[in-house]
């Protein structure tokens, strides 16, 4: 299993979340989040704005579905044709482990899973 953290314009967000759920991927935990990119922000007459307003999307496939689920995610985040920057960044990262509270259910990257006592 992968951890795709995606990083998108607030605009191309309801876009995103569209896609996924289209393409099989309805588990996406979204968060509100402030940063910067290789750009330094934006510049608008002497006043520098360098924390830029993006939504972060989390979601968790498997291994096997990463590329589809990352031009999923390109395809429905970028703007225009070509993109331009301020268009966002995926970064990938590896799951050992997932747990589901309400069953206790633990999934491992071998795809077994098992019940987890409490």
């Amino acid at each position: 299993m992968i951890m795709i953290r995606s990083i998108v314009r607030p605009d191309k967000v309801d876009n995103v979340l569209a896609a996924l759920m289209e393409a099989g991927f309805p588990g996406v935990t979204k968060m509100s989040v402030v940063g910067r990119g290789k750009q330094r922000g934006i510049k608008i007459g002497e006043i520098t704005y360098d924390e830029i307003p993006k939504e972060m999307l989390l979601t968790v496939v498997k291994e096997n579905d990463k590329e589809f689920a990352i031009r999923t995610i390109i395809k429905a985040a970028r703007t225009g044709e070509k993109g331009a920057f301020g268009d966002g960044r995926i970064f990938i990262v590896p799951v050992v482990e997932a747990y589901t509270i309400s069953s206790g259910i633990k999934e491992t990257t071998d795809g077994k899973t098992e019940e987890v006592a409490i």
